[in-house]
């Protein structure tokens, strides 16, 4: 009895989600209109500084308590159907950047460290963003517009005058990229690096600090990533300093198109990994038949160079190309090397079979791509967007469908699993988490609401916890 009081579904809990639902869509368009005004934002941000200075939030190491904490608990069905999500109220002890205790609210607690209430907000996991360039962006300046071209060989030549003129202010703005998405609820990024002749490793010291800055808030890879061409600009030298100073992935792009030598090129890529233990993450655009024979060719070598589990295809825009027999027989053999696929749900005439790649357990992964950028100017910094972008376009708008949905935000990790078992927050579970203002995943994923606090590993990383006074 005491647990069915305690827990509550999504209906039972719609009344109270409206109010604070309707707060938080008035102050997501004051963000969204912050990013274009730019001295109305210097006066948020000077605001937001001072009132941090006052304000009491868990740091690194510390021991706590979130108190009134919303967890996912089951689900409701109706013949058979998911109809909704139930929810319970637990409180959180955190310690040293892990969940230590979930406690239901009757139980004690410990009253000599700080407490912060959440008041019933909805706890999920951390999201990644798993492909962003942080290195160049216009983003933390004034507004620019992307840069008008034919082909990928004139925005090359055009980068290469852009990335010394952003050179100077790089790390800054790589900053206040950081502080973007986290306000969105990252809390692991994936950021490519410009390696190549005009800036050399310059990009990537500047990104180093940037990220060096937030190692508390944030965790990170680097892919070393030859945006003008590994051969077509000569820059396997490049590369092979840039995983000596910190990289984490090599990157490659588009083979045939821009390097002119598929094989000669993914050979290269594929060795420079192997002699660094280190990952791939290679840009492939390339589509049909052309993108469809470097997959597979990098697919055998993946097999041959033992590197199962390391390699990543991001865009991958050949698979849209695939019929649904298609798509199975390349997602099974993605899937069996752990190749993953990491996507910014591109809208097109072809959409990428991202259902079926799920469906074969292929690792599929988000990013934001470029945030204002001479690339696009379109991207938001948000991947809980791109998973409502994602359902959209996949036609998940059941609540089963979009609760399960959220993985493609946080690494594979739902709270409920298939079955509707809770699996997440354990004890022992990384208190890397998202606090919104919400019932259950499936209505975070399509109303999109505020991330009223981020937790990387403990930390107050971006929003604020209200503390309660002992």
């Amino acid at each position: 009895m005491e647990q069915k009081n305690n827990e509550l579904s999504r209906r039972s809990f719609i009344g109270k989600a409206s109010k604070i639902g309707g707060a938080s869509a008035v102050l997501g368009m004051s963000g969204a209109m912050g990013l274009f005004m730019e001295d109305d934002k210097e006066h948020v941000e000077a605001k937001q500084l001072d009132k941090q200075k006052h304000q009491k939030s868990p740091k690194k190491g510390d021991t706590y308590m979130l108190l009134n904490v919303r967890l996912e608990s089951g689900y409701e069905y109706e013949n058979g159907n998911v109809v909704a999500t139930r929810s319970t109220i637990r409180n959180l002890e955190i310690k040293k950047g892990i969940i230590s205790k979930i406690l239901d609210t009757k139980e004690a607690y410990r009253r000599d460290i700080d407490c912060y209430d959440v008041q019933g907000m909805l706890l999920l996991p951390g999201f990644k963003d798993m492909h962003i360039h942080l290195d160049k962006t216009f983003y933390g300046g004034p507004w620019r517009g992307a840069v008008h071209r034919k082909n990928i060989f004139d925005i090359i030549e055009v980068e290469k005058k852009l990335l010394l003129e952003l050179l100077p202010t790089a790390q800054e703005r790589a900053e206040k990229l950081i502080e973007l998405i986290m306000s969105f609820g990252s809390t692991y990024v994936r950021s490519h690096c410009n390696i190549d002749p005009t800036v050399g490793l310059r990009n990537l010291e500047k990104l180093k600090k940037a990220l060096a800055n937030y190692s508390d808030k944030i965790s990170h890879e680097i892919v070393a990533f030859p945006q003008h061409g590994l051969l077509l600009s000569n820059s396997e030298s490049l590369l092979r300093e840039a995983m000596q100073l910190g990289a984490t992935h090599v990157g490659g792009l588009d083979p045939t198109l821009v390097d002119g030598n598929m094989e000669k090129s993914l050979q290269i890529m594929v060795q420079i990994a192997v002699d660094n233990n280190a990952g791939i993450d290679i840009h492939l655009h390339e589509g049909g038949e052309t993108g469809l024979k470097a997959v597979n060719r990098l697919a055998d070598l993946t097999e041959e160079a033992g590197l199962q589990g390391k390699v990543t295809i991001s865009h991958a825009f050949s698979l849209a190309s695939l019929s649904p027999d298609q798509a199975n027989e390349m997602a099974n053999r993605l899937a069996s090397l752990g190749i993953s696929i990491a996507s910014t749900i591109p809208i097109g005439k072809n959409a990428m079979p991202i259902p079926i790649l799920q469906k074969q357990k292929v690792n599929v992964m988000l990013g934001n791509d470029s945030i204002m950028d001479h690339w696009s100017s379109l991207g938001i910094g948000d991947t809980l967007e791109k998973v409502h972008l994602a359902a959209d376009l996949y036609g998940w708008s059941y609540e089963y469908e979009l609760s399960q949905a959220l993985s493609l935000a946080t690494g594979g990790i739902t709270p409920l699993d298939k079955a509707g078992k809770q699996v997440w927050p354990k004890v022992g579970d990384e208190a890397s988490v998202v606090i919104v203002p919400a019932t259950c995943s499936a209505e975070a994923v399509a109303r999109l609401p505020k991330r009223a606090a981020v937790l990387h590993k403990g930390v107050l990383s971006s929003g604020e916890l209200s503390h309660v006074k002992k």
